[in-house]
């Protein structure tokens, strides 16, 4: 399968005008789907003027060039409607584009919803068999009891104290819906125990405690939201509220986004009931997120620092920027990824897609969400990860010590 990049093309100078050429049809019969997609679901209205402009140039320089290019017909097509793209869409609009078959959209939107197959478990060799290190809460085997220290000693009657790191890794990712049995030694109890597993597709875990230097303040890392978030988010919140927390930094850095409504959720536990914020298509009623009333005891209503980067996209910088809007939270870091949006791929019939920015994000009062991201209150750029923390940390418990 062809792979083509368009990164760093720029319009081909003049190679003189062609006239009345037989094979134009069948590439401006592609154009006018590419347009029509625009027109339907863009969420600007385009120009026709523009593609006028376009199809005016491409049949006095673009086919020409690419012609004497001897590129084959399919590439023509696709650099050509990369550069009418690039045309129609808004000039701050960096996210609508034209993807040539090979761009795996789908395998973006997996890695965004962090998803994945295996048996959800990690870990190390040892002289016994394989310690688990890590282990997935949403994976078959933290369902049925197999927990983080124990010690896996077979699998499916195979003994693993021979066996090399790699092979037992491999084990352990076996292909979808395949039935694991596992024998292992409890980390916990030093009994023995036998568990059936499957493969299966799970929502990997997307919260996880970080220890920070200050007595009563607690970090969260959310480094995706997807179905499970919320649950993962609850669990950490029910072991710090009853410790009455002075408290929380939520570390969003290099959080890509994922499910708006996992963000939505998880506002719940900091802000009250209400309108959360708008997505809006071109002629269409606004598609509005509200904040779900958890109760007044599941609240944490201590002084919250978020850090957010380059990195934090999407829902995760939608959930910034709301908390940061009602004065919920103070943030830290640099501007996030300008991607409050809705974006969707349409295919045009011949494995390329379009991936098209459709409707813009809103704050409650109607203004727009920036391409340009979410600002912080305060600009840093050059901690390291440990020391941003550290610092949130820090100003959270000056502000309580005021």
């Amino acid at each position: 399968m062809l792979i083509v990049s368009f990164c760093a093309l720029s319009l081909p100078v003049s190679a003189g005008p062609v006239v009345n050429n037989p094979d134009y049809k069948q590439y401006t019969d592609y154009f006018e789907k590419v347009y029509k997609v625009f027109e339907d679901n863009y969420y600007l209205v385009p120009d026709r003027n523009t593609y006028d402009r376009f199809l005016k140039k491409w049949k006095s320089d673009i086919y020409a060039q690419l012609k004497s290019e001897h590129k084959s017909d399919d590439y023509v097509r696709w650099r050509s409607s990369w550069y009418l793209v690039n045309a129609l869409k808004s000039k701050d609009d960096e996210f609508t584009g034209f993807w040539p078959p090979g761009k795996s959209v789908a395998a973006f939107h997996h890695d965004v919803l962090a998803q994945k197959v295996d048996l959800g478990i990690e870990g190390k060799k040892n002289d016994l068999g394989f310690v688990v290190t890590r282990l997935e809460r949403h994976a078959d085997a933290f369902a049925k009891g197999l927990r983080e220290g124990d010690i896996i000693l077979q699998i499916d009657g195979v003994p693993l104290g021979p066996m090399v790191q790699e092979a037992i890794e491999a084990k352990l990712t076996p292909v979808i819906k395949t039935h694991v049995k596992i024998s292992y030694l409890s980390g916990e109890t030093k009994l023995p125990n036998s568990i059936d597993v499957v493969s299966q597709e799970y929502f990997k875990q997307t919260v996880f405690m970080h220890q920070v230097p200050v007595e009563g303040v607690f970090c969260l890392e959310i480094t995706h939201f997807n179905e499970m978030t919320p649950q993962d988010m609850d669990y950490f919140l029910s072991v710090i509220r009853p410790q009455n927390p002075k408290g929380l930094v939520l570390d969003l850095r290099d959080n890509p986004g994922g499910q708006v409504g996992g963000a939505v959720e998880i506002a719940s536990y900091f802000l009250k009931a209400g309108e959360f914020a708008y997505f809006q298509k071109r002629n269409e009623p606004k598609y509005e997120l509200t904040i779900p009333d958890v109760g007044a005891q599941y609240l944490i209503t201590c002084p919250i620092v978020i850090l957010v980067d380059a990195g934090t996209g999407s829902a995760a910088e939608l959930f910034s920027g709301i908390m940061q809007y009602h004065g919920r939270a103070y943030v830290l870091g640099v501007n996030t990824a300008g991607q409050i949006l809705l974006k969707r791929s349409f295919p045009v019939g011949d494995g390329a897609e379009i991936a098209m920015v459709m409707a813009r994000g809103y704050y409650p009062n109607g203004r727009m969400f920036g391409f340009d991201g979410i600002t912080p209150n305060k600009i840093i750029s050059d901690a390291p990860k440990d020391g941003l923390i550290n610092l949130a940390a820090a100003l959270i418990a000056m502000k309580a010590g005021q």
